[in-house]
């Protein structure tokens, strides 16, 4: 008996091979979109995307007939795979650069949490007993207000929440942002920045601020400049 993988597999093969038969494409369209078709049975996001764009930008001068085809299969495909969306914050840009890359590997939304006043240099001297951040992640109970609260949340299945790493959690706006939502029935997986140390005590420090029947998970610490193919890989690796 064969798997849903195999038949879902089966059968995206036998789609490409029957439109291959009933179109004239050049061979550059062609190559394309076996290249798609094989980076879709492969579940590799990252290049999927890449061929998507490729192809949607010579698809316009293709025949209506398989123009419309093309749309029609990937409207459906798309309209079942999980809708993904990747929010962030990003103190000094180092977790944004992260995330960008990310959302573009998960083919996700990007959505950044700001906060409603911007933290200023001083505010993030973590050696300063009086600095604003210090303060805020003294007290467990602080939510620093949001800039807004516009992150398409409903709309998506997954969500990668991101952020520096702060006193070895998550800053609290962080919790702000988790309370803000309806998380219930989606999957939240963490990923972070940090100088040095690993997640600690972020999964505990937020579980009470997800209400519902969310999933929350301990995603990967991401520094360095991890690149879209391998971001790709780890995200398949999940099996959202």
């Amino acid at each position: 008996m064969k798997c849903s993988c195999c038949a879902r597999t089966k059968k995206l093969f036998e789609s490409y091979e029957n439109v291959m038969g009933k179109y004239t494409l050049c061979p550059e369209c062609s190559r394309l979109l076996y290249k798609l078709r094989d980076a879709k049975s492969e579940e590799n996001t990252a290049e999927v995307s890449e061929l998507r764009e490729d192809i949607n930008r010579r698809i316009k001068k293709a025949e209506p007939a398989f123009a419309k085809w093309y749309k029609s299969v990937f409207d459906k495909e798309d309209a079942q795979m999980s809708k993904k969306l990747v929010a962030y914050f990003s103190a000094s840009g180092v977790t944004g650069n992260v995330a960008k890359t990310l959302a573009e590997a998960a083919n996700a939304d990007l959505y950044e949490i700001k906060p409603q006043v911007p933290y200023t240099k001083a505010d993030l001297d973590w050696m300063d007993k009086k600095s604003r951040s210090t303060i805020e992640m003294q007290d467990k109970n602080s939510r620093p207000e949001m800039a807004d609260h516009d992150a398409p949340v409903a709309d998506a299945d997954v969500i990668f929440v991101g952020f520096p790493i702060w006193w070895y959690v998550a800053p609290h706006i962080i919790n702000s942002f988790l309370e803000a939502y309806d998380f219930s029935g989606k999957t939240i997986v963490l990923f972070a920045t940090s100088g040095g140390s690993n997640f600690g005590k972020t999964l505990e420090a937020l579980e009470d601020s997800v209400h519902g029947s969310a999933r929350l998970m301990e995603g990967k610490i991401l520094n360095g400049k991890p690149g879209k193919e391998d971001l790709a890989v780890w995200v398949k690796s999940l099996a959202l």
